[in-house]
């Protein structure tokens, strides 16, 4: 059977991350399931858990060959027991990708996908060809590229996923963090065209700039002194009492609690030594900041902070409400969810210490695309 590359992360029973790229089979599809040349798989920051295994990668080495690289890297040994269920253990990465249809199983739903360009969401997208089944796939309308299908998705389904929480909870606008990243800009653009009101927060000033050229009409920078005030008023201009935090650690998701309650105190004529009445709740979704999450409890007893994930919120909402967001986002994916990459990478590249450099780092704007078969 014919062979193809796989890329795979593995943690040592000595604490070591070691990255390579193994030779497996090439998969045969069953009935529902259907056989895909992977020509794009972007790194998210979702992908970067599993890739790199806690390790602290300002010590990665290299080593291997040029077509067969190898990547390791030390696991500060107070993170080791976290790891211990993955150990010795080759697990292959990537949550999503886009491609060609090559092959299909002989039911009819995989039979209509045959020559389809599809987006697929089901781990282990670094590889060159992957069976997948059926309703794991978004197949394309015609024209649409493997690399604009890539990521359609992990940001597009958590940014509309993040719009269908607001109204679930009986919110009409909302907050979100690191709003300059590819899925802040798909917000924007939802919240646009859905009439809603989006409090973007950045960290830079020229990320302000983007976000308003884009149309932002609120956009505040959380590295300024005023920072605090801007963003009270802009609560009290949108009633946005529903925020998501990408970053998870540090002071941010506790000061945009304390200016909720604030904008909410501004517009009460009501007070009460509990403080407001009105809830305030904000999601930690990501983890850019590794740091403990610090609280100043000054925003009264009605708020909350909890965590969400992609895939828990599919199940919550159903199957039916989860093809709805699919159909939206393969209806707009060269417009609203369009992504858009630093540079493309094969599979050896992203085995490169200056590769790993630049994705590792996280960084808006830096958005990495791997197409295995480069």
């Amino acid at each position: 059977m014919k062979n193809q590359l796989q890329l795979q992360s593995l943690v040592t029973r000595e604490g070591r991350l070691e990255l390579a790229l193994a030779q497996i089979p090439v998969p045969v599809p069953a009935a529902d399931e259907v056989l895909v040349k992977v020509e794009a798989a972007p790194i998210n920051p979702s992908d970067l858990g599993l890739l790199f295994g806690m390790a602290d990668m300002t010590s990665a080495l290299a080593s291997g060959t040029q077509e067969a690289p190898v990547i390791t890297a030390e696991i500060p040994e107070k993170l080791r027991p976290a790891l211990a269920g993955r150990m010795g253990q080759a697990l292959p990465v990537g949550n999503e990708g886009g491609g060609t249809v090559i092959e299909a199983g002989n039911s009819d739903e995989a039979q209509s996908l045959l020559g389809k360009t599809v987006g697929i969401l089901g781990g282990a997208m670094y590889t060159q060809y992957r069976a997948i089944k059926v309703n794991q796939c978004l197949a394309m309308r015609e024209g649409v590229t493997p690399a604009e299908s890539g990521s359609c998705f992990v940001n597009p389904l958590t940014a509309l996923g993040m719009v269908t929480t607001m109204r679930l909870e009986g919110s009409r606008a909302l907050v979100h963090t690191a709003a300059a990243s590819n899925l802040g800009q798909m917000l924007q653009k939802i919240c646009i065209a859905d009439g809603i009101d989006l409090v973007n927060i950045v960290r830079k000033e020229e990320q302000v700039a983007l976000l308003e050229k884009k149309g932002a009409k609120y956009v505040c920078n959380s590295s300024k002194d005023s920072f605090m005030e801007v963003l009270t008023g802009m609560l009290v201009a949108t009633s946005a009492y529903i925020g998501f935090d990408a970053t998870g650690g540090g002071k941010l998701a506790g000061q945009i609690l304390s200016c909720m309650e604030a904008a909410a105190v501004k517009t009460s004529p009501d007070y009460s030594r509990y403080g407001s009445t009105q809830h305030k709740q904000v999601y930690i979704y990501g983890g850019l900041d590794r740091t403990p999450t610090i609280l100043s409890r000054n925003f009264g007893m009605a708020w909350g902070l909890g965590g969400w994930l992609l895939t828990p919120f599919l199940q919550k909402i159903g199957p039916e409400e989860t093809n709805r967001l699919k159909q939206r986002v393969a209806a707009e994916i060269t417009t609203t969810f369009a992504s858009h990459y630093t540079r493309e990478i094969s599979l050896a590249e992203a085995l490169s210490l200056d590769a790993i450099g630049v994705y590792g780092k996280q960084a808006t704007g830096e958005k990495y695309l791997i197409n295995p078969n480069r």
